[in-house]
């Protein structure tokens, strides 16, 4: 053995055995039940990043266990086209030889989409592989190949069928430049610094009353360039202040319309003056008090950031322009009360930044509630459970409010909405969220999904429990009549030794292929797992992944030892439980025996329980302190027998090699005891 530990030449070479000798397929076995985990599909967008390392370390842990629990193991991996992901990228790519997708022409783009899917894709696999993921690639699939187009076409003609799809006009999220609908997933929300102003709407009274000694109501707003479409006033029913104007009409300033104040208990009495301006055609909420009411709607804002012809003398002026005219103009008629300073949350597009506005739009849509109910029932009777248990009142709260989910997008890239003369193509969680099945040849009956399906665990991060988990679960009944999944273990987020979040403008980014080019990945799978909680965020830190460097030269440096006195071994010895009964056991022998014993069980537990954060600190304890430490000084002190101690040490590498596959594999085969089987296919110790 060489004297220090080289993980960059011991991982390619064992990724190479596992994967050429087929270790990483499984048998359809009928007389056993599988173990099944599908990848969540990283996006085709670049390389990984550290959230997919936690991914990849936690399912690839899960894999390996039930595999030497010696289970039919599927691992299966893939790969999402990610559309506005994907094309905003490729978007940037073209613009960098000055041009736009327009200018290049459908076809050419769609060209250079696919090379970009073909060169990351690649990026991908390979960045998976020196993870040490075990996942079969022979099965390996991508949301836009062959099969995926066959399973997306035939589940929106199912749906369609069933009169579950429909076309209306409802409110949006829209972005200006990449001219699309975007789902709340990709809206992301940034604490701005603006004002909120408060306007004046002079009362238009119909039918004069001693009790109202009023002449106006005022609105607070942080939108004042929106009043151009404002069709109504809004106060909660049980507000006192304005019970008898309820039913009253108030003069839109500035647009000389008459609108009328409504009742509604959306309102919060609490916000501003308890009064709200409704612009249906620009706000969610607006847009849901305008359908309850029958109010008009009345677009200012187009879908090229611009206002309309609707805004009369403030059209075809941006956004920030028409706000700067408006408030100058409602000075002007002194009508412009105050304004305050204030923050909230701006929704924008993740994925260039640009301010999205809710705009109603013609679009496709699912009809989500008659699928919501049974993926209801399916985890409140227990036939999915989700890990930890805190996540399910945050499903439940999340399903049982569900919205019908706009399925259409104005994308080049991704998959077309199978109807006749339809420009649009799909939302990308509607190929995903057939993924468990699709991926297994549905709709036809094949061999892999009577045997793989449903799946048995699936593992992915909290933030997208609703956008991904819960569309899978409703279509996988849907479409299948079961369950897609038994259990849902969800992870947190990766963060930096601060505890921040990561990103690109803090400069706090780690990369998981540096950490694996440096210090191994055996390393880096240890400094994400431990402290890695089911739902709960880690820090990480390149000091932390250095430390369990030092572990792997630790145990490197065991295996050196071991090795050393295989001269003590007088006959080969094929499992530990012969060794416990060769006679003359030291009371050190017997010691180290019954501890790992307990190791064995208490690890075992921890894996079963999603607890492999446990797990992974109690194998290092024990291996260090116990092994190390104790053991290994009585050895050199003459207490304990040989032939336990390398029983002892190849029990603790099966332990460990889930964990760090890499360095236990190769510490395996140097062992001086009797075994032909790779340790990734050998049994999992039992007591």
């Amino acid at each position: 053995m060489e004297k220090r530990y080289k993980p960059q030449e011991v991982e390619k070479k064992w990724y190479r055995f596992w994967e050429e000798g087929g270790h990483f397929t499984p048998r359809i076995d009928p007389s056993k039940k599988p173990f099944v985990m599908m990848m969540p599909p990283p996006n085709v967008t670049g390389a990984l990043h550290i959230g997919h390392a936690l991914v990849l370390t936690i399912e690839d842990i899960i894999v390996r266990y039930h595999r030497m629990k010696g289970e039919s193991t599927l691992y299966l991996p893939g790969k999402d086209h990610a559309a506005i992901s994907a094309q905003n990228v490729v978007e940037k790519e073209v613009a960098k030889e000055g041009l736009t997708r327009q200018e290049l022409g459908r076809e050419k783009f769609l060209k250079r989409m696919w090379q970009w899917m073909e060169e990351y894709g690649s990026v991908i696999e390979d960045q998976t592989r020196r993870m040490g993921s075990s996942c079969d690639w022979t099965r390996k699939r991508f949301t836009m190949d062959e099969g995926m187009r066959g399973a997306v076409v035939e589940a929106f003609n199912r749906l369609s069928k069933k009169g579950l799809v429909y076309q209306g006009e409802r409110i949006i999220n829209w972005c200006s430049r990449c001219e699309t609908v975007l789902s709340d997933l990709e809206v992301g929300h940034e604490e701005r610094k603006t004002k909120l102003w408060y306007i004046r709407y002079p009362l238009k009274l119909e039918v004069k009353s001693e009790k109202l000694k009023v002449d106006h109501i005022t609105v607070a707003t942080t939108r004042p360039e929106t009043m151009l479409g404002d069709t109504a006033v809004a106060v909660h029913p049980d507000d006192k202040r304005y019970k008898d104007l309820i039913g009253q009409k108030v003069i839109l300033p500035l647009v000389n319309r008459g609108i009328s104040i409504i009742a509604d208990e959306v309102v919060d009495p609490e916000f501003g003056t308890g009064a709200v301006k409704v612009t249906p055609a620009h706000d969610p909420t607006d847009f849901e008090v305008g359908q309850r009411h029958n109010l008009e709607t009345i677009q200012v804002i187009g879908f090229d950031g611009k206002t309309t012809e609707l805004a009369g003398p403030y059209r075809e002026e941006t956004v920030a322009a028409a706000r700067g005219r408006v408030l100058d103009d409602l000075r002007k008629i002194d009508v412009l009360e105050k304004e305050e300073e204030h923050t909230h949350a701006v929704g924008v597009c993740e994925r260039c930044g640009t301010i999205v506005e809710p705009l109603v739009s013609k679009q496709w849509f699912v009809k989500a509630k008659p699928l919501a109910k049974p993926a209801i029932e399916a985890v409140k009777s227990g036939k999915i459970k989700i890990v930890p248990e805190r996540f399910e009142k945050t499903y439940f709260h999340w399903m049982e409010n569900i919205r019908d989910w706009c399925i259409s997008r104005q994308l080049w890239w991704g998959h077309k909405i199978p109807l006749e003369g339809e420009g649009d193509t799909l939302d990308t969680w509607f190929s995903s969220g057939l993924w468990p099945f699709a991926t297994l040849g549905w709709p036809k009956e094949t061999e892999d999904l009577k045997y793989f399906y449903p799946t048995t665990v699936l593992e992915t991060g909290y933030d997208i429990l609703f956008f991904w988990v819960a569309r899978m679960i409703m279509l996988g009944i849907e479409m299948t009549g079961e369950v897609p999944f038994e259990t849902v273990y969800l992870h947190g987020l990766v963060r930096d030794k601060h505890g921040k979040k990561m990103s690109k403008s803090k400069g706090n980014v780690l990369d998981p292929m540096g950490f694996i080019n440096e210090y191994g990945a055996d390393a880096l799978r240890m400094a994400l797992i431990v402290g890695s909680s089911p739902g709960g965020d880690i820090s990480l830190s390149e000091e932390k992944v250095r430390g369990y460097r030092n572990f792997s030269n630790k145990l490197w440096n065991a295996g050196r030892f071991v090795l050393a006195h295989k001269a003590k071994l007088k006959s080969q010895i094929s499992n530990i439980k012969a060794t416990s009964q060769v006679p003359n056991l030291t009371k050190m022998d017997r010691e180290i025996l019954d501890k790992l014993n307990q190791a064995v069980e208490s690890v075992t537990e921890s894996i079963e329980k999603y607890r492999l954060d446990l797990a992974a600190a109690e194998l290092y304890h024990f291996f260090w302190h116990e092994f190390c430490d104790k053991y290994l000084e009585d050895y050199k002190k003459g207490l304990v027998s040989y032939s336990v101690l390398v029983e002892s040490f190849a029990k603790l590498l099966k332990l460990l090699h889930p964990f760090m596959p890499f360095i236990t594999e190769e510490l395996w085969h140097t062992l001086p005891r009797k075994h032909d089987t790779p340790l990734i296919i050998s049994r999992w110790p039992t007591l």
